[in-house]
């Protein structure tokens, strides 16, 4: 059973706020021009180099949870759901281009631009899966783009032990919502939905500057698991948890409210 909360019901969880397509192609690099543009790097991050001036780097935040829902299994679980929303910022595009390297995956290139227009690969240590989500079929998703995590808290409420993750980790980063401006945000889509071909070689997935990848609180896995636990709580929503991704600003990939559980009516404060 699901249960939606309501505007005024909020406090059941009593929320409480802490201070069409690419246009670009694919091609692997030749061997011999190591340095040439588009060169294909080894896993680092250039956002944080000595060349990060020359570069459009993306920056990946994730809005705070919200539309909490709670859901009990049929075997006694309590699971409390939210919407999660990764943000694309920073001045370039995320944009991840995948190769086939076996039945269900694909390695992972970057493409990162130039402020001259020219790009740069950087090879990542991440991968995509050709996942399933029941009643849709299988897509190609890229492996902890994002995660779900429960923290406890220390006594001047900030996260001190992490002690839950929840199941959704992979992700199709895609222009859903335009969410943000800025002059390197396009205004129509150019990053379209997860593809579904189990027989494709190459995919290219991306969040333009200033749009999001939502998923609504009831999608398949966007839920922690909070049975048995009493208190107050950071519930969190963490972008590129593994840093397979190169960022501007790898310390601002993490949101959170604090919750109050178990979920229950009536105004429950953290103190």
């Amino acid at each position: 059973m699901v249960r939606r909360f309501s505007s005024p019901l909020l406090a059941l969880v009593a929320l409480l706020t802490l201070g069409g397509g690419v246009a670009s192609s694919y091609d692997d690099p030749p061997p011999s021009t190591p340095t040439a543009p588009g060169a294909l790097r080894e896993p680092a991050n250039p956002c944080r180099g000595p060349e990060a001036a020359s570069l459009r780097c993306p920056d990946l935040q994730m809005r705070r949870p919200y539309d909490f829902t709670v859901e009990r299994t049929p075997k006694g679980h309590v699971l409390l759901r939210a919407t999660s929303a990764i943000k694309s910022r920073g001045h370039g595009p995320i944009e991840l281009h995948g190769k086939r390297n076996g039945d269900k995956t694909m390695r992972v290139t970057q493409r990162i631009y130039r402020v001259n227009g020219t790009h740069l690969n950087v090879r990542s240590a991440g991968h995509l899966y050709f996942y399933f989500i029941p009643g849709q079929g299988r897509y190609w998703k890229f492996a902890y783009a994002a995660r779900f995590e429960l923290w406890s808290l220390d006594s001047s409420g900030r996260r001190k032990k992490l002690l839950r993750i929840g199941p959704k980790l992979h992700y199709c980063f895609r222009d859903l919502f335009k969410t943000g401006g800025g002059k390197h945000s396009p205004r129509k889509r150019l990053y379209p939905g997860c593809n579904q071909n189990p027989r494709k070689q190459r995919v290219v997935l991306g969040t333009s500057v200033g749009w999001s990848d939502v998923y609504p609180a009831p999608y398949h896995e966007q839920y922690l698991d909070v049975t048995g636990l009493h208190g107050c709580f950071a519930y969190v929503h963490a972008a590129d948890p593994k840093n397979w991704i190169a960022e501007s600003n790898e310390s601002n990939n993490r949101a959170e409210r604090i919750v109050r559980l178990p979920p229950r009516p009536g105004p429950q404060h953290c103190t």
